[in-house]
């Protein structure tokens, strides 16, 4: 599923914005364990209960971060893209999680080794910081509201993680990320077309009109994009 490649340079590895914003120092210590890997869709990069052995700090690649119930179903609870980090849990105190994470759009990422992440988290300095605001912003994304704004929400943050305005994903897909039935999505997805925010064919949605998502999503994305941006600062 993932294989590594050759020695990074900083300019690569600043294109995980957490990352980027380490102080040059803290940057370098990581840098001889940091594992460019591929993620490609649909991969589990940890499963609900496992164990966890290293934390993925995505650059082209976004993960969805899904609740395991218990009769099997899962909801998404957050999107991880190159704002952030996959497996808060190894340095929250836990070494596993009730939660599963899934490659939602392939692409890479660095993988550092959970006893390293663990030795420089417990060091207290600019990663400690970074990756405490961090869970912050996590949190904040965990709130889910109607359908059609849940739409609106996981259209927006993925746009924030991608090139275009174009997110390849089946209804089918994603009532699975958000928990609800497809028919749901499907009412969701037809009213967002018909309001001309949208286009939808063929698995793949277009988004033609972004400030009018942005006036329908409820006011968390907003939260969550601010709590975002706050990793940029030192």
């Amino acid at each position: 599923m993932f294989h590594g490649t050759a020695s990074l340079t900083r300019q690569s590895i600043a294109q995980n914005r957490l990352l980027a914003a380490l102080p040059e120092a803290d940057c370098a210590r990581l840098e001889p364990y940091l594992e460019l890997v591929a993620l490609p869709l649909g991969s589990a990069v940890y499963e609900s209960g496992g164990t966890q052995g290293y934390m993925y700090f995505p650059r082209t690649a976004i993960v969805s971060l899904l609740y395991v119930l218990e009769d099997g179903a899962s909801a998404e609870i957050a999107i991880v893209g190159n704002e952030g980090v996959v497996g808060i849990s190894l340095f929250m105190g836990g070494e596993t999680t009730p939660s599963r994470a899934v490659v939602q759009s392939a692409g890479e990422g660095y993988r550092l080794k959970a006893s390293i992440l663990k030795a420089e988290f417990e060091r207290g300095g600019a990663l400690q910081l970074l990756l405490l605001r961090y869970t912050q912003a996590l949190i904040t994304q965990m709130t889910h509201h109607s359908v059609e704004q849940q739409l609106c929400r996981w259209l927006l943050l993925s746009l924030d993680r991608l090139p275009s305005n174009e997110v390849v994903m089946t209804q089918e897909l994603i009532s699975n990320m958000l928990g609800v039935r497809r028919e749901g999505v499907t009412e969701a997805a037809g009213k967002l077309q018909q309001a001309g925010v949208i286009e939808y064919s063929r698995g793949k949605i277009t988004v033609l009109d972004r400030p009018k998502l942005e006036t329908i999503v409820c006011e968390c994305y907003e939260v969550v994009r601010r709590e975002s941006a706050r990793l940029s600062a030192r």
